[in-house]
């Protein structure tokens, strides 16, 4: 091979692998969760050399050839290194502060990279509300706006044309935006008749549903044919004919059951009435035979 060929050659392989020795992942963390990292090639220690866990340059873990371990001050209790093959990094309970550039490596003679991360730390998004403006509203159309907004004072709105049987989102308004605290907000239908607000970030969201039959179409028949209920006088006349008539079974049941009892209450007394002639009439039989005896 040529040599100025060969030259150019090696020169394309350096480039490659510097490239890929410069290749930064970006990690998005939530405020208060934990981070985990991993090292992207094994690691080999020699003498003179140490394996570094490094923040913005400055060395927060420190793992030398003969295995004793070092971690600097303040992450003491906060970060664990998992030792087999170094290739796990856990740093627990991340603030804003923890956001930047984490690097692991070797070094020594020669510095071997076997990890860059951009760390951010972000907050979970805040809650969005939609509000809805009613253009105009119809039994068969309905045009409205609605309005995303978010508790930091951010906000979208688009405006939809409705008929019975489909939406469509109208063009011009603010159908998304990248807010300054770097979150997104859209404003989009969903399922024909649902608007979505979505306000979301990396590690987090928040939705509001609009139902747009909510608001339009003024012919409730439309919303509501097939399952209306019945009407509330139909409702009240059926609960007082019923009403009625358990009174008038209830009225007929106690009749027939006074009859039944004040009948029992008769017979007893024609039995003790009669009883009672008899008494008379055999004691007045044994008067009469006493008197005749007498004489």
């Amino acid at each position: 091979m040529h040599p100025i060929i060969l030259l150019f050659v090696i020169s394309l392989l350096h480039a490659y692998e510097a490239r890929g020795s410069d290749t930064v992942t970006p990690v998005f963390v939530q405020k208060g969760k934990d981070l985990l990292l991993n090292v992207t090639a094994p690691v080999k220690l020699v003498e003179q050399s140490e394996f570094k866990w490094l923040f913005k340059d400055s060395s927060i873990f420190r793992l030398f050839h003969d295995n004793k371990t070092k971690t600097i001050s303040p992450y003491h209790g906060r970060l664990e290194i998992f030792l087999q093959n170094h290739s796990f990094f856990f740093l627990k309970n991340l603030q804003q502060d923890d956001s930047g550039r984490y690097t692991a490596g070797v070094f020594g003679d020669n510095n071997t990279y076997v990890g860059k991360y951009s760390v951010t730390v972000q907050d979970p998004v805040s809650p969005v509300n939609g509000t809805v403006d009613l253009l105009s509203n119809s039994s068969d159309s309905c045009n409205l706006t609605v309005t995303c907004s978010t508790q930091d004072s951010h906000r979208i709105n688009s405006t939809f044309r409705c008929d019975t049987n489909t939406c469509s989102q109208e063009e011009g308004g603010e159908r998304s935006k990248v807010t300054t605290s770097g979150t997104s907000l859209r404003v989009y239908l969903s399922k024909g008749f649902s608007v979505i607000c979505d306000h979301s970030n990396q590690v987090s969201s928040d939705e509001h549903t609009t139902m747009i039959r909510d608001f339009c179409f003024s012919n409730p028949v439309f919303l509501f044919s097939i399952t209306a209920p019945e009407p509330p006088d139909a409702f009240i006349a059926f609960v007082s004919v019923t009403v009625i008539k358990v009174l008038v079974i209830i009225a007929i049941t106690a009749a027939f059951v006074g009859h039944r009892i004040k009948g029992k209450h008769e017979s007893v007394d024609t039995e003790n009435t009669v009883y009672e002639d008899v008494q008379v009439k055999v004691k007045i039989v044994n008067t009469t035979s006493g008197s005749e005896s007498n004489r």
